[in-house]
This record gives C-alpha cells, structure tokens and sequence, in this order.
C-alpha cells in the first residue's frame, strides 16, 4: 500500500519512447488505411474543402456588396460549377476531333521515321537482328522428315483432324436493345456525375457552415486559448485562400498562354493542351513536363518537317521557366512553401493512395497541412516534416554554424536578415541567443577546450565580417530577402526591435566603455558583440584581453572621461558575478559597472544579479547601450546612483 501511494504522490512516470513511437506507427497506419478505404468519400470531401478555399473570398466580396450570405453561396458555387462543366465540353469537343483526326497522321509518321532513318544511315543491327529472327522462325516451323511439322516443343504436329475430335464453335451475342445502348452510354457517366454532385454539395455546405466549422476545429485543436486559436485559423484560412488564388490564377495563365502559342504555331487542339497544361502544373516539377510531351508529340506528327516540333518546345522551354522563376516568386512573395523533399514526398503518398486525382491535389492537401501545422500548435509535426522552413530554431542554427567554424555562411545568412532588420536586431535575436547556447553548454562540460575556441573564434570573425554595417533600420521600399532560413528568423524576431531604440551619445560628452566578458571565451565573444554595437552608437568601446579580470593582470583604467566597464554574461552565477565585480572594484574603484545578462527573468533574478555589487543591470541590448550611455552622464557629488541609470532604461 505504502508504495502504491508513493507511486500515486509522484504520478505517472514518462512514456516509453519505444513505446510513443509504436503507438505513433500504429495511428499512422490507422489513418493510411483509412484514406485508401474511405478514397470514394474523402476525395469529395478534399475537393470539397480545396474549391471552398478558393470560392470564400468571392463569398466575402458578394456580402461586402449586399447580397445575403445563401444566395451568394448558392450562386458562387454554382457559376464555379458551370465553369468547370464548360471546360469539361471543350475538352470533350478536343478529344473527338483529335480522335478523327489521328489516321490522317500516319503517313506523316511513316515519311519522319523513314526521314530519320536516312539521315542516320540506316540501322544494318536491327535489320540483320530481325532476318535472323525471320529464318530462326521458319526453322523451326519447318516440315519435319514425313511430312509432318514440328511444334515448339520438338513434337510432331498432326495435319488432320481425327474423327472424334470437336468441332470448334464460336458463340455470338445478340445485338444490343436500345435500352442496353442507352445504359452502355450512361454507364460511365454515372460516377463522375455523382463525384460532382456530392462535390458541390460539400462546398455549398462547407460555405455555409464556415464559422461553425472553424469552431469545432478550435475546440479540438486549442480551446483553451480561443483568441490565439481564433486568430491562428483565420490567419491559415487567409492564407490558404490566398495561396490556392494564386496558383490558380499563375496555372491558368501559363495554361492560356500554351494554347494561344500553340495556336499561333499550328498544332491541332490547342485548347485541349492548354487546358491540360494549366492542369498538371498543380502537379509539381514533372506538371509542365508531362504537360509538354503530347502536343511535342503531335506537333511531330502533324508536320511533315520539324518546324512545328522545334517551335513547340521552344514555348515550353521559354514560357515555362518565366512563370516559374519570375511570376511565380513575385505572386507567392511568403506564401506557405513546402520542401523539395516534402513535395516529392506527398506526390507520391497521394498518388499511390487516390491515383491520379491524388497527383493533382498533392500539393494544395499537403499545403493547407503545412498552414495548419504553422498556426496550431498540435499540428506542429507537420509543419516540422512538410515545410520549406528550417527545423532548427535561428539561434539553434547560429550556435551549430559556429561550433562547425563556419562563419561565412552565418555571415551570409546575418546579411540576409539586415536587408529587413537592424544589426542589433539580429544581435539580439539570433547571435547572442545562440552564443547563450554555447554557453550552457560549456558549463555543463558538453563543450572541451578546443570546441570553446572553435566557437569563440568563429563568433569573432562574424563579427568582424559584419562591421560594415550600420546599426539602423532598413529604409522602405526594401528587397525582402527570399532565403526561407532567414525568413524564419526575421518573423520570430520581435517586431518591436528597432535600431531606434538604442540612443546614440552625444560628442560633446566623451564616454569610454571597457567590455570584458564574465566567465570564459564565450562570454568574451558577447562582450565583442556589444562592443560593436556601442561603437555603432558613438561610444569609444574597446573589448579588453581574456585576463582582464585576472589578479596576476595589469590594466590602465585611468583617463580624462568617464569609464564604465560592461560585464557580459551569459549564464550568470551571483556568486561568481560578486567575485568579477569585487575585483574590477579594487583596480578601478571610479569606474560604473553596467552588467549584461540575457538570461535572466523576472524580477527575482534582475534583483539576484544586482545584488552582485553592479551598478545597473540589462537585460537586452537596448537596455545594456541606454544603461552605458546614462553611466556617462554627468552624476550628483554623491557619485553615481542606481535610481537614475535605472530611469534611463524605464
């Protein structure tokens, strides 16, 4: 009993990761099985939900101008359907004229291939490889010796026919009634017709009930918090809408502009390859490929030279790369992206569960997963596995670039961010956050010597790679950057951080700040970030040596101005901040101590950091720049108070 309870007073232990990941294998399954079994309804359904996507900001504008919220459902999603049925005639127009057609190209095909044969002189390996397949075959039907023929299996064949052997008989089936003729048509058409029927249904309903919908989906997903949640999902349907707008809109006019050039060049049922092109574009990489080898094929077959061929792989060759790598990336700008990997990925899961229907709802299924995985916090897994941004938080990839030693490319990646954002802000946002990583590690001893100074080193050299920059914000109109890693690291950074809100020191008042770092190599390498950025500001920083705080060195602290020394740490210790401050005390008893931890919260810990003997204490780079700043200000006979080097971050 007495270890019941104690097993009842410590709870439940944590779950097995075998056992999560088999239970995780198992639902995954589950759900596989239920796609594939469930294809005739969820297909419906999918469409269903992507046309809804599509069709809601037509609702939204048909409400904006009046008209109640049913009759614009009804007729928005009926003119949608009309649409479709109309292309649906014009491409079973296309399909009976090239059906007609067809035989007229054969000839065309016989002059090509003989054409290509000529040219290439003729193909003496086949023909020889053919005469002895001929002769190989006459040989062995040949007549035996008594006039009998031998099989395939050496055995002699019998000419005539015994007397008790059957006859053969062939059974035909009366012609067809005209009821039968009227079902056989009908037949075919009853399944799409229903698909479609049970589709706008869906949609009407999905249209309708959209608020209601968005309820239930909260309440499964995040109920506890309904204004986050609430605005998470209005967000991710914005989104969605936009982003399947768009693609509709690009893979219409790339499916446009391939009918009116094919047109202009001549191939036959140009608006059949039109409307297909626009099609499988949905279809990722391989769409427009795929979309390029029947009217290539055709144009080969129509024209008796090559002109009409050449011509029509130069529009998919130049009309192609144009939407994709310019229009496209101007129309999407952030929208939702996913990963060459997940795209290929979710291409052919889908396919191999729906079929074809499946290819061509990979990517806006997957897509509208990836949206919903970004803003609800228990699909995150999706975002994670499906999305075209990083895995790694900004910090987490800044701190394994530099344990690496590759400063350049987190150079590289830093300019990218400044083309949004202040150098302060990535400072703040991305590099110190990241060295605070670093730093733990190394006081838990995950870190040896030679990786610190890996670390220490690299840090050094991005921060000088990066003095060329000013510490302001970028001027508007600006070039967003599209390199997704820093995408992700300009939208999780504040949105508040400003170079503005660092204050710049006045010439008229010299001030002169000393930056050591408080425990090790990386802490001196945050002190060299601040460094830079409080000479940004106009303030003559110099980091000191590693032995700065060392007893056995020897530091002239003496001057005409005012000197504040900045402490940095990055995972402060009071005990050990007590020791640092109490020797900068003894060597430089006139100096202003300003302390910097990033890693400290709450007032409980700024109040167990103060009592470490610092003047002030900061906490963010604006503060630890205003503190510095107002250290330098001229200060009552009494010296200098906390109160007031406090206001001047307050």
């Amino acid at each position: 009993m007495a270890e019941t309870s104690d097993t009842q007073g410590r709870g439940f232990a944590p779950a097995n990761p075998l056992v999560t990941a088999a239970c995780a294998a198992v639902i995954g399954c589950i759900v596989v099985g239920v796609l594939y079994v469930g294809r005739d309804l969820l297909i419906p359904l999918a469409l269903a939900l992507l046309l809804s996507f599509v069709l809601s900001p037509l609702v939204g504008r048909a409400k904006k101008l009046g008209a109640p919220r049913t009759p614009a459902v009804i007729v928005v999603a009926l003119s949608a359907f009309l649409l479709l049925f109309g292309l649906s005639a014009i491409i079973a127009g296309q399909v009976g004229q090239l059906a007609a057609d067809l035989p007229q190209y054969q000839s065309t095909m016989r002059q090509k291939a003989q054409s290509v044969r000529e040219i290439t002189g003729g193909s003496r390996t086949l023909e020889r490889a053919g005469e002895l397949l001929q002769s190989l075959g006459q040989e062995l039907n040949a007549p035996a010796a008594g006039g009998r023929t031998l099989g395939p299996d050496g055995r002699p064949i019998e000419a005539e026919r015994k007397p008790d052997q059957p006859l053969p008989v062939e059974i035909h089936s009366p012609p067809p009634t005209p009821l039968q003729n009227l079902q056989a048509i009908l037949e075919p058409l009853v399944h799409p017709l229903a698909t479609t029927g049970i589709v706008l249904i869906f949609v009407i309903f999905i249209l309708l009930q959209r608020e209601d919908l968005r309820n239930r989906l909260m309440s499964l997903a995040g109920a506890h918090d309904i204004q986050r949640t609430t605005a998470a999902l209005d967000d991710a349907a914005k989104r969605l809408s936009r982003l399947l707008l768009t693609q509709l809109a690009i893979n219409i006019a790339f499916g446009v502009g391939i009918g009116c050039g094919l047109a202009l060049i001549g191939v036959p049922s140009a608006a059949l390859w039109g409307i297909l092109a626009a099609v499988l574009r949905f279809v990722p990489y391989i769409g427009a490929i795929i979309s390029a080898i029947f009217p290539l094929a055709l144009a080969a077959a129509v024209d008796p030279g090559w002109s009409m061929l050449i011509w029509t792989a130069v529009l998919f060759a130049v009309v192609e790369p144009i939407v994709g790598h310019v229009v496209e990336p101007l129309a999407y700008g952030r929208s939702t992206g996913l990963s060459p990997v997940a795209v290929v990925v979710a291409a052919t899961f889908w396919t191999a569960l729906w079929g074809p229907i499946g290819l061509v709802l990979a990517t806006p299924l997957t897509v509208c997963l990836v949206v919903l995985g970004r803003h609800v916090q228990a699909l995150r897994f999706l975002d994670v596995m499906f999305g075209d941004r990083p895995s790694l938080s900004p910090p987490e990839l800044f701190y394994q670039r530099m344990l690496v030693g590759d400063p350049a490319e987190a150079a590289e990646k830093a300019e990218e961010f400044l083309r949004e954002r202040s150098l302060s802000a990535y400072y703040e946002e991305v590099a110190l956050p990241g060295l605070m990583l670093a730093s733990r590690d190394a006081l838990s001893g995950a870190l040896d010597e030679r990786r610190i100074a890996t670390v220490r080193a690299a840090a050094d050299e991005l921060v000088e790679d990066l003095d060329e920059w000013d510490d302001a914000d970028p001027q508007p109109p600006v070039d967003p950057t599209q390199d997704m890693e820093s995408v992700d690291a300009v939208e999780r950074a504040d949105a508040d951080a400003s170079a503005a809100a660092l204050p710049d020191a006045s010439p008229a008042r010299p001030l002169r700040v000393r930056c050591v770092g408080a425990r090790g190599a990386i802490d001196q390498a945050a002190a060299g970030v601040v460094r830079q950025v409080l000479e940004k500001h106009g303030m003559a920083a110099a980091l000191e040596a590693d032995d700065f705080l060392s007893t056995t060195s020897v530091v002239e602290l003496d001057g005409p101005e005012r000197t504040v020394i900045f402490l940095a740490s990055l995972a402060p210790s009071e005990a050990h901040l007590r020791l640092a401050v109490r020797r900068i005390r003894r060597r430089a008893p006139g100096a202003t101590v300003v302390l910097g931890c990033w890693s400290i919260e709450g007032e409980a810990g700024e109040t167990a950091m103060r009592r470490a003997g610092a003047d002030a204490v900061g906490r963010s780079l604006p503060e630890v720049v205003a503190l510095c700043l107002a250290a330098g200000e001229p200060q009552p006979e009494t010296g200098l108070a906390e109160g007031p080097v406090l206001a001047a971050v307050t």
